[in-house]
């Protein structure tokens, strides 16, 4: 136990960064390894200030690092771009391993910042980060599904939709997603959670934004197990579009009552 400790201790020093983290074993039994997929565009992928206690990672929550590596899961966990910082799963994360102690969580950060809805499909390239939003979370997902099992997918996006000409179809693109992921990754039960988009007060939304919004909130009633997190009362952090740290920190509380919501402890 000292030993375990002190290892601990020592990740927490020297892992101020996910980039430092070296790889980690995974639990033998694959039916141990809870996988959440995290997917998206720039409030998934955090853009908070990362402070001590987002670098310091719990001993049952690991994420694929860039290279397809289990590492601890500390914050940054994206690596979408260089503005990157604290999100919202690593609290998500830490929640469902500590209300499952026999359990090991293994995140899976594919979020992209800007990235427009009609860039999560197949062989769909987002020229501003030069990727494949779409390909290159399935191809990390099948990656990690060798050794785990998903239990979740986590998804938060919307803003780069809010255009009068994106906005209209959106709702019936949102459901063609949750279904394709589904159905890609043999996930017809795996619960699906999205989170509202921010809702500040000094930042009036356009009908268009609005029409995104509803379109989010009425996923759940349009598809078997999915859940709406409301932003309400969350900050920015300064930019007037990014959740800051505490406000992610909450949501990733949100996202797990709404995730529990679906999947009660048993």
């Amino acid at each position: 136990m000292a030993r375990f400790i002190l290892l601990s201790c020592v990740l927490c020093l020297c892992i101020p960064f996910s980039a430092g983290a070296e790889p980690v074993s995974v639990p033998a039994v694959r039916e141990q390894f809870h996988l959440y997929l995290l997917v998206g565009q720039s409030n998934m992928a955090g853009r908070g200030t990362v402070e001590q206690q987002d670098a310091a990672p719990h001993p049952r929550v690991l994420m694929l690092s860039k290279a397809e590596q289990w590492v601890p899961a500390a914050d940054p966990m994206h690596f979408d771009k260089p503005a990157a910082g604290v999100g919202l799963g690593k609290t998500f994360g830490t929640l469902v391993a500590e209300s499952q102690p026999g359990i090991t969580v293994g995140l899976i950060p594919c979020a992209v910042g800007g990235s427009p809805m009609d860039v999560w499909q197949p062989g769909a390239f987002y020229s501003a980060t030069q990727c494949y939003p779409w390909d290159d979370a399935m191809r990390r997902a099948h990656a990690a599904l060798k050794v785990g099992v998903l239990k979740g997918i986590l998804w938060h996006q919307g803003e780069s939709d809010c255009k009068p000409e994106l906005a209209a179809a959106y709702g019936t693109k949102l459901q063609d997603l949750v279904r394709r992921l589904r159905a890609e990754l043999k996930a017809a039960e795996v619960p699906f959670v999205l989170g509202q988009m921010g809702l500040f007060p000094e930042v009036p939304w356009s009908p268009a934004a609005r029409q995104v919004d509803a379109a989010h909130r009425a996923l759940p009633q349009a598809l078997p197990l999915a859940a709406y997190v409301s932003a309400e009362g969350l900050k920015h952090k300064g930019d007037k579009i990014h959740f800051d740290s505490a406000a992610l920190r909450e949501l990733g509380r949100r996202y797990y009552t709404a995730y529990r919501t679906l999947v009660p402890l048993k």
